[in-house]
């Protein structure tokens, strides 16, 4: 199942005091949200009866439980709230490669696990990005490379940060 697509601004007051309060929050909640911050729903495509939701923190505390950020509607009409709920006990176990896959999501939620929703977009980033670096590490393991420094040709120069 494709990944929801909507998309929001976080109420950046509430987000704060939200990560401020809660248990294992961050210790610094402005490194963790900005003022003009926007969120895409993580969840499978779903129809307006779900609410959206966002994972906004990850907490350090040992009940598995996360701040989400869900809402519904839009523009004037939209409704939201900021809630620490406890992870999804769900598990995708692959016998043959003997993984296991967690659910990213809270429990309850809508729809399918995040095991089964696919992000194309997100898909597509990752792609270029991993190619992008193969690239960039089959260039430095190339000889001859034009721009590349040869080592041979850098002169010894003495430490002065040595005692």
């Amino acid at each position: 199942m494709l990944q929801c697509i909507a998309v929001t601004q976080v109420p950046y007051a509430e987000a704060l005091l939200a990560l401020a309060t809660m248990e294992g929050g961050p210790e610094h909640p402005p490194d963790i949200v900005e003022p003009e911050d926007y969120v895409l729903c993580e969840l499978g495509d779903h129809d307006e009866s779900a609410e959206h939701a966002a994972h906004l923190w990850t907490a350090d505390a040992p009940d598995d439980r996360d701040l989400w950020f869900l809402w519904s509607g839009t523009g004037a009409h939209r409704v939201h709230r900021l809630d620490v709920l406890r992870l999804c006990p769900a598990v995708l176990r692959e016998l043959a490669t003997r993984t296991v896959t967690t659910c990213a999501y809270f429990d309850h939620h809508p729809g399918p696990h995040s095991f089964s929703v696919t992000d194309p977009l997100g898909d597509l980033i990752a792609e270029h990005v991993h190619s992008e670096v193969r690239r960039l590490v089959s260039e430095d393991d190339a000889p001859g490379v034009p721009g590349a420094a040869d080592v041979s040709d850098v002169p010894d120069v003495p430490d002065t940060d040595a005692p």
